[in-house]
């Protein structure tokens, strides 16, 4: 039988990927829910990891375009809202005339003097209408942007600049009352979703559990994406997009199917979001929510998939403890925490074990002992004769 030869270091690294990916998803899937059931784990803390995870779908949507293709955008916060914009307008729908005016529409709309559901209203009863618009809109939104932007050659800073503004008019757009859309206040006070009572543990637990499976979904998709020869394409066209040109490969398709799947899985994030937060406002669409989640895509480490969830994860932790304890210093903290990955920290927490193993390297290692010399007896010509 011929021997095995040893794995190599990146079988080894790939095969410890795997075990990790793997003890990670099942944590977040099955272990986190059945200790919310056997009480371990209070409501409240598991609302609130499902409220990290929706951040950390939005980090990775940031990631493919920043860290893989070189788009730094500023408008998914734009997507993410949207999204849940669309699943916040059936929420509202399946109150009801349980309101607080008693009326079958939505009690913003009796304050502005409604009587009626306004047209584009109506579709939102169906759960199944309101998931289409979820993915529609902002691909459709996101093709639009994005096939003007790129067929005009528009990158780098500019293309950053743009996104910011698209997003700031949609805030605007969004704060005011004769977009019918909740204004500064937007939608809150959800009861039901499918039938089950939103205030239900069980209702909160499955809620929960739908976005775990979808941000190691998302993962596994982004994953499989980037290792394929579209994965290639992408890295090439961040390093060198006029090398690619050259090549024969029309960049503008390529960047454009990213920024479109990009804000899908934004959007798709913002829909799991709203109904665990239980609100939806303009504030979420603004570009400071963008920038902070380029902040999380930093912090964990650009280009590496694993690091955004890390960083939206434990930044909003970090968030919700300092808004707590130092609710004055919050801002600063998260400066402060910027600059320090930026300066010490360029690969960001997932690049530390690269790192380590590094510095590990320059270590110099100690000489094996000398061997002592055995001198060998000189023998005389005339002995040997």
């Amino acid at each position: 039988m011929v021997p095995q030869p040893p794995p190599t270091p990146q079988e080894i690294l790939a095969r410890l990927e795997i075990f990790l990916i793997g003890s990670c998803s099942i944590f977040l899937i099955l272990i986190l829910p059945l200790l919310n059931v056997t009480g371990d784990i209070d409501n409240f803390t598991l609302n609130l990891w499902g409220k990290y995870l929706c951040y950390g779908i939005l980090a990775l949507s940031v990631d493919l375009l920043w860290g893989y293709t070189g788009l730094l955008s500023l408008g998914q916060a734009l997507f993410f809202s949207l999204g849940g914009y669309m699943m916040g307008m059936y929420l509202m729908r399946m109150i009801g005339s349980l309101g607080q005016y008693k009326m079958p529409i939505p009690d913003f709309l009796v304050f502005l003097g409604w009587t009626d559901l306004p047209t584009f209203w109506k579709p939102f009863d169906s759960f199944l209408f309101a998931a289409i618009m979820i993915v529609l809109l902002p691909g459709l939104i996101a093709y639009v942007f994005g096939f003007l932007a790129f067929r005009s050659r528009i990158k780098g800073v500019y293309f950053s600049i743009l996104t910011q503004a698209i997003t700031y008019a949609a805030a605007l757009m969004f704060f005011r009352n004769d977009m019918l859309m909740g204004g500064n206040n937007g939608f809150t006070d959800f009861k039901f979703i499918l039938g089950q009572n939103l205030r239900e543990p069980a209702t909160q637990r499955g809620l929960y559990i739908a976005t775990a499976v979808l941000t190691v979904g998302t993962f596994l998709l982004c994953r499989w994406l980037t290792t394929t020869k579209f994965g290639l394409v992408q890295r090439a066209i961040r390093d060198s997009e006029t090398r690619v040109l050259f090549s024969g490969y029309a960049a503008a398709n390529y960047k454009l199917f990213v920024f479109v799947l990009c804000a899908v899985i934004a959007g798709i994030g913002g829909a799991l979001y709203v109904p665990q937060v239980g609100i939806i406002n303009p504030g979420e669409m603004t570009p400071e929510k963008s920038l902070e989640a380029v902040v999380w895509c930093a912090v964990g480490g650009r280009g590496t998939l694993v690091g955004p969830i890390l960083g939206a994860v434990g930044v909003n932790a970090l968030k919700s403890w300092a808004t707590r304890a130092y609710p004055d210093l919050w801002l600063i903290i998260l400066g402060v925490l910027f600059i320090l990955v930026v300066l010490f920290l360029p690969k960001g927490i997932a690049g530390i074990p690269g790192m380590l193993a590094k510095l590990f390297k320059r270590i110099p290692k100690e000489p094996p002992p000398a061997e002592p010399i055995v001198e060998q007896p000189v023998v005389a010509k005339e002995a040997q004769a």
